[in-house]
C-alpha cells in the first residue's frame, strides 16, 4: 500500500475518534498536482474541530508522517493540516457550507469508504 493511502485511512480513524462528521475522502490525482487526497470534516464547535485535528497529527506522527503546515488552528473555523500527499480539512459545520470544497473539486473522485482505496 503506497503512503498517501495509508495516511488516509489513519487520518480518517482519528477524525473518526473525535466524532469528526460527513467525512469525505476526494481524490484529486488526476485534477491536481497540491496532493493526493482531500479529507474533509466537520465538527460541532471550536473545540471538537481542534480537537479532530489535534488527533490527526497524533496519529499520523506516530505513524511516521510528518505535518508539514497547519494553518487555521486558533480560529478553528477551518483547520488545514498539510502532510504532503494527503490534505485534511477540518470544519467547523458553517465554515464547510461557506467554503464548500466538495463543489470547488468536484473533478476529483470522492471516495465513499476507505476500503475503497
Amino acid at each position: 500500500m503506497n503512503d498517501s493511502k495509508e495516511m488516509v485511512k489513519l487520518a480518517v480513524s482519528a477524525l473518526e475518534d473525535k466524532k469528526g462528521e460527513d467525512i469525505k475522502i476526494i481524490d484529486i490525482r488526476d485534477v491536481s498536482v497540491l496532493a493526493d487526497y482531500f479529507i474533509i470534516a466537520d465538527g460541532s464547535n471550536a473545540s471538537q474541530v481542534q480537537a479532530m485535528a489535534d488527533n490527526v497529527e497524533e496519529v499520523l506522527g506516530k505513524a511516521g508522517y510528518i505535518c508539514k503546515q497547519v494553518e487555521g488552528y486558533q480560529n478553528a473555523g477551518w483547520i488545514l493540516l498539510d502532510f504532503g500527499d494527503v490534505i485534511v480539512h477540518a470544519f467547523s459545520r458553517d465554515d464547510r457550507l461557506f467554503y464548500d470544497l466538495e463543489r470547488i473539486w468536484r473533478d476529483g473522485k470522492t471516495i465513499v469508504d476507505v476500503s475503497e482505496l
